[in-house]
């Protein structure tokens, strides 16, 4: 006689590493602190990526991926509701109900960016939900994530409601991480380092750069990672070499070459870091040494002006000065900032960020030395501590890294 047996499992299983419950609680409770303060009835936030989809998870613990939209409405006096691309009503499969915290309503409905005809589905499914209350200040989180059919379509037809603009006063609790979110983020840190000790022993003469891109991906994936975004680009000794996207990632590495690895990626419980490095097959170019040198200069200037209180746009000016007087490029772009959720958010190193510098915050710094000869930069993480900057969350070595 064959006897059955089955084995009841916990669904939960099935869940990545995530903050826990009590930070979500903690993270609401101060959203509804400000809620009311503001007289804000409804958060209503919209993110279709998770690179820089940080609001949504943030609150729901759901990241949005591959342009698949999740929109979060978040009450300051009930659970929230979610709305996601999926069934036509009544759709409640995601987020699953065991995996779901805070969340009383899970609504859905088969809307595609790629489809016009679909623009308004989950605007209608929103306004369904805020008309409840009439009149009501609807407090709309990174308007920039959120299509204009959507914004458009709640205008209409919650002509009683009030919209305004409340991204701003959340940006700063979110900039601020907890002890629990540090602990996160310390680990995405340590997968970095391991994946670029890895990367020293695949980097070699006849692979291309995507297959160090896909070397990357791997090593990141397998520690914890689920979202990665990797630029990789080398070229002859001597000849100036920056990242480079996918798309451009042909080139076979030969021997003698200089390769740039940019790992920008999370880690366990979603949170971002980043690390970047130069390698070098045999000997580097002198210039590039010198560059590397630079850049480390440049990196531990921003870090002794990083305190509380400190106006970004002065360390912006410090570090184009600094390398100016070195003869390399000043900075036009976007050279140091926080991180969480978000691959980039706020407080942003640069000339027009209002945001001053607080303990708690999770910064990457990487300033790039330029000019006709090199191109290098330095990339890693710090934590502002109350009296400055914590010690480097990475571990690897700031130099350029020689592979013979």
């Amino acid at each position: 006689m064959e006897v059955s047996i089955q084995f009841m499992e916990d669904p939960k299983e099935r869940i990545s590493p995530s903050v826990s419950t009590a930070e979500l609680e903690r993270r609401w409770k101060a959203s509804r602190e400000v809620m009311r303060e503001d007289k804000i009835d409804y958060l209503v936030m919209r993110n279709d990526e998770e690179f820089l989809g940080g609001y949504v998870r943030w609150f729901s613990d759901f990241p949005a991926r591959h342009s698949y939209p999740i929109t979060v409405i978040f009450p300051v006096d009930d659970e929230m509701t979610t709305i996601v691309c999926g069934n036509l009503p009544p759709s409640d499969y995601y987020p699953p109900k065991w995996a779901a915290r805070g969340i009383k309503r899970r609504l859905g409905a088969p809307y595609f960016a790629s489809m016009h005809y679909t623009d308004t589905l989950d605007a209608e499914l929103a306004v369904e939900v805020l008309k409840e209350k009439k009149g009501a200040t609807i407090g709309l989180l990174r308007r920039s994530s959120i299509p204009i059919t959507f914004y458009e379509y709640l205008c209409k037809h919650l002509p009683g409601h009030k919209f305004v603009d409340a991204t701003d006063r959340f940006d700063y609790i979110k900039a601020v991480k907890s002890p629990e979110e540090i602990e996160f983020i310390k680990k995405t840190a340590l997968l970095q380092d391991e994946a670029i000790e890895h990367l020293r022993t695949f980097i070699r003469p006849g692979r291309k750069d995507f297959e160090i891109y896909t070397e990357a991906q791997y090593a990141t994936s397998m520690r914890g990672s689920t979202r990665q975004l990797i630029l990789v680009g080398s070229n002859a000794r001597g000849v100036v070499v920056r990242w480079q996207v996918r798309h451009l990632q042909n080139r076979v590495i030969r021997e003698g070459d200089q390769v740039n690895v940019l790992i920008e990626t999370n880690g366990p419980g979603g949170f971002y870091t980043e690390i970047g490095r130069v390698f070098s097959l045999g000997k580097p170019a002198q210039a590039l040494v010198d560059a590397m040198g630079t850049a480390i200069e440049a990196q531990n200037l921003s870090l002794s002006l990083l305190k509380p209180g400190a106006d970004p746009r002065e360390i912006w000016d410090a570090n184009n000065e600094f390398l100016q007087k070195r003869g390399y490029l000043p900075e036009r772009r976007l050279y140091a900032h926080g991180q969480g959720y978000d691959l980039v958010e706020r407080p942003a190193i640069r000339y027009d960020e209002t945001m001053k510098i607080q303990a708690g915050m999770n910064l990457t710094v990487h300033p790039w030395a330029i000019n006709d000869s090199a191109w290098s930069v330095v990339t890693d993480n710090y934590l502002v501590t109350k009296t400055g900057m914590s010690e480097c969350l990475h571990k690897t070595q700031k130099e350029v890294i020689v592979i013979e």
